[in-house]
């Protein structure tokens, strides 16, 4: 190849010979060297990212880790093919913290790597082939060779085609001097690269030619010449009323919009003539993806008096501790808290990250921010399209966006003076990631990331995971408690309604207790709002055969199917197989399917029956898939045209409107009897988030707790809003069997298509490693809740670890071993072994 010829001409002479250590998106644990070509020797630095060849076929994209002079003994060097970027687009800290989380998370940096990048800048190992928009025969000067035609030809006729197709459309393996003579011409596009696959929106516009019109006659005279034209002289009349070029001159470099300037009484026809004879100019301007106006000078937050303190303690355990966790009731105000914390980071020229649990609380905090911050604020989500991510990433690497609000993956952001990460809610479990690697808590990455910058996290909850609350008792973490309601508000009223009396009495109406819908009915009437929550989406949870009990199962997991009336359908809510609904049951030819339970769905639908004079609307993962469906929901809630919103623990995150005074919660019981040793404390951290979306503005609040048991323990400790007894009662359990935050866990999971085989390599790998760990230290293997998943059966090994006097990486490492010396073998060929560090 050409540009190998040229690396061995440059070679000749007396230029230093440098390496770059490059890691790639594979899941390899180590990282690959290549020699850096000498034309590349000043400009290529750590965090560019370089393509490389990596095997005999495959061309990928990975990020330069360090560059060095150290040649490489196990191999020789190949040189690296092409770098893509004149400045890094990873910073050295991000490349620490994916070291940090590859060995703390036990998988491999490349695995890190892709979670971390968005899909814009994503490293892949197909590329894929597109022509260039811009391309036409017609206009190009370029030409091309027999291959060349025959692939722009195939990409006339296909959108794209993939790196393996056009090896099979030529016959040929190398394709990267084609690509590359391809891409010089601007006939194709690569869409791992960034410069091609990230493009910037752009907009239209045109101005009057510079130096056109310099005064008033040389304005008339340009009227003038465009008197046989009267359709351009709109044009130019319309341009002139928008951009008062005389008065403010300055104005016509900005020009206007092309779309503002076309319209029903003036044709695209006229400007294009105007732009063709020289009078107009049409030029593109970049825009932003997502609008964020600029912030509202007029808008102040108040703190109260108790706020105040609380700020004042939090910035004082700061002094000292680099972790603070604010315990603040519901409604006790601390957003407005996080704000001043916020503008003081900022003004002291430190970034933040304020993390969330879910997409749907951002679109409601993000509303109040935006006024505050304005174009400071950056948004990083999921929900985004690739390049609205790519934006952000680029605004946090040039200091555009120095505060960023987002979910678990925003902690990946390219941060390079972290003064202070906000981790609200920090006890959900939505900040944990199971799928795929790395399987990371944010909350607790997010604290090793902090102290990689020098900087600060506050922890803030209303009811904080037990482990959390532990450190800050231990003293590790600072403690700061808000006990009241901000403003007027007052806590609501809890009281149980007791679903077993009612069915004894026959007085429930479609699994709804009389005291709940009496409360639904009263508040439509007052004209208030209300939220019933279950946490199941679909109708029902599953159908079955009335004569034989027969149940639709998942062929490929161990659940029953979902029913989803809306669109008809049975859906496997684990790997998303869908089946239509049988007429008649398969197995026994019955007519007689019901449904059994209660969905979300199946709520709206009873509730529009028994209040038909209310609005009722469902927030889940089915109504809310879209990009701006959470919005579009909390707008319309917001504005009371939804009386009664039904939805899953959506709906228990932050939610903040004055009108709800009443929050019904439909079953308990199931969460309460959930088998895992959190479930009481996950319990009362979901029944009172949602209760506290209740009575927060000065009309009081009541929620009802539906149960079938109304003498549990827990259910008295959650209606009197005491934490530190659910606290005490959980701690002690948890020292005495030994769970954290007294131990350290990690599952490993065993998975396979063949049963037996799972159950085989499970129980071999729990006896090798008790021979080396002891007894005690190694639970299992059992069979999980779900036993198959997506065609593979399941089986776990539990690790409990002491928090001292043990070595965790030497532990770690060594189970890496196993795992991985148990899949070599013959006999368990095709199992696979997953490991997860604090399985939350």
């Amino acid at each position: 190849m050409q540009q190998l010829q040229l690396h061995i001409q440059e070679g000749r002479d007396e230029r230093q010979t440098l390496f770059c250590d490059v890691l790639l998106p594979v899941p390899v644990p180590k990282y690959f060297t290549y020699r850096v070509p000498y034309a590349l020797n000043d400009s290529l630095m750590p965090g560019c990212r370089v393509v490389v060849q990596f095997g005999k076929k495959k061309i990928l994209t990975g990020i330069v880790a360090e560059v060095h002079d150290r040649v490489p003994e196990a191999y020789d060097a190949r040189y690296l093919l092409e770098q893509l970027d004149e400045q890094p687009v990873v910073q050295p800290l991000q490349l620490r913290l994916f070291q940090w989380m590859a060995d703390y998370y036990m998988c491999t940096p490349g695995e890190v790597l892709n979670v971390a990048l968005p899909s814009g800048l994503k490293l892949s190992s197909q590329s894929q082939v597109q022509l260039h928009p811009d391309f036409s025969f017609a206009t190009t000067e370029h030409s091309f060779n027999e291959k060349e035609l025959l692939l722009l030809q195939s990409l006339q006729a296909q959108d794209h085609l993939s790196y393996a197709d056009v090896e099979k459309l030529l016959g040929q393996k190398s394709l990267y001097q084609l690509f590359k003579n391809l891409l010089a011409k601007e006939a194709i596009l690569l869409y791992e690269q960034v410069k091609d696959k990230y493009k910037p929106k752009t907009v239209r516009r045109v101005r009057l030619q510079p130096g056109l019109v310099q005064d008033t006659a040389s304005l008339e005279a340009l009227f003038k010449a465009l008197e046989s034209h009267p359709k351009q002289a709109d044009v130019l009349l319309k341009y002139l009323r928008e951009v008062p070029v005389l008065k403010e001159p300055g104005r016509n470099e900005k020009g206007l919009a092309k779309s503002e300037l076309v319209d029903a009484q003036i044709s695209p026809s006229s400007v294009r003539t105007l732009v063709k004879n020289g009078i107009l100019e049409e030029f593109e301007e970049a825009v932003p993806r997502f609008w964020i106006p600029e912030a509202d000078a007029n808008v102040d937050i108040h703190l109260t008096g108790e706020q105040q303190g609380a700020r004042q303690q939090i910035l004082d355990h700061f002094e000292d501790k680099d972790t603070v966790l604010l315990h603040g009731i519901t409604g006790s105000g601390k957003t407005e808290l996080y704000i001043s914390l916020i503008r003081e980071a900022l003004d002291n020229g430190s970034q933040v990250l304020y993390l969330l649990p879910e997409i749907a609380l951002t679109t409601q905090i993000v509303g109040r921010l935006k006024k505050v911050f304005g174009g400071q604020m950056g948004v990083y989500h999921s929900r985004f399209s690739d390049n609205e991510r790519v934006e952000v990433w680029q605004g946090v690497l040039n200091g555009s966006f120095p505060l960023v609000v987002g979910v678990r993956s925003s902690i990946f952001l390219p941060f390079h003076n972290l003064g202070l990460i906000i981790v609200d809610e920090e006890h959900e479990t939505s900040y944990k990631q199971y799928d795929p690697a790395p399987r990371y808590h944010a909350r607790d990455t997010a604290l090793v990331l902090a102290r990689m910058h020098g900087g600060k996290t506050l922890l803030g909850s209303a009811t904080p995971s037990i482990e959390t609350y532990y450190q800050a008792e231990q003293g590790k973490f600072g403690l700061v408690q808000l006990h009241k309601r901000y403003g007027e508000a007052q806590l609501p009223q809890l009281e149980l309604a007791d679903t077993r009396l009612a069915l004894k009495q026959k007085t429930m109406k479609a699994m709804f207790t009389p005291a709940l819908v009496d409360g639904l009915k009263l508040v439509v009437e007052r004209k208030e709002q209300a939220i019933v929550f279950q946490n199941r989406r679909g109708y029902a949870p599953y159908i079955n055969c009335e004569e034989c009990s027969w149940i639709p199962k998942c062929q490929n997991c161990a659940v029953s199917l979902t029913y989803h009336l809306r669109v008809n359908e049975l859906r496997c809510h684990y790997c998303g197989l869908v089946e239509y609904v049988p007429t008649a049951c398969p197995a026994c030819g019955s007519h007689k399917i019901k449904t059994v339970g209660y969905g979300t769905e199946k709520l709206e639908e009873s509730l529009r029956l028994l209040i038909p004079e209310a609005t009722v609307e469902r927030m889940d993962l089915d109504t809310t898939r879209r990009k701006n469906s959470f919005q579009v929901l909390l707008d319309d809630f917001g504005d009371h045209k939804i009386d009664i919103l039904v939805g899953t623990q959506m709906v228990s995150k932050g939610l903040d409107f004055e009108g709800v005074t009443l929050v019904g919660i439909f079953d308990a019981d199931r969460m309460i009897h959930y088998p895992d040793f959190r479930s009481h404390e996950r319990t009362y951290q979901l029944v009172t988030q949602v209760a506290g979306r209740a009575g927060r503005s000065s009309k009081p609040g009541r929620v009802i707790i539906q149960t079938s048991n109304t003498e549990l323990p827990l259910l008295h400790t959650i209606l009197v809003a005491d934490y530190l007894g659910l606290y005490k009662t959980e701690i002690d359990e948890r020292r005495q069997y030994f769970y954290p935050p007294f131990s350290r866990l990690i599952r490993l999971v065993v998975r396979h298509s063949e049963k037996e085989l799972t159950e085989t390599a499970a129980k071999a790998l729990a006896e090798r490693l008790r021979s080396k760990l002891g007894v005690e230290r190694v639970l299992g293997p059992e069979e999980p809740l779900v036993g198959r998943i997506r065609g593979l059966y399941l089986m776990h090994i539990t690790l409990k670890l002491e928090r001292q006097g043990l070595d965790v990486p030497a532990v770690k490492q060594y189970l890496l071993e196993q795992s991985q010396q148990l899949v070599s073998e013959k006999a368990f060929k095709g199992v696979e072994v997953v490991p997860d560090v604090d399985p939350y």
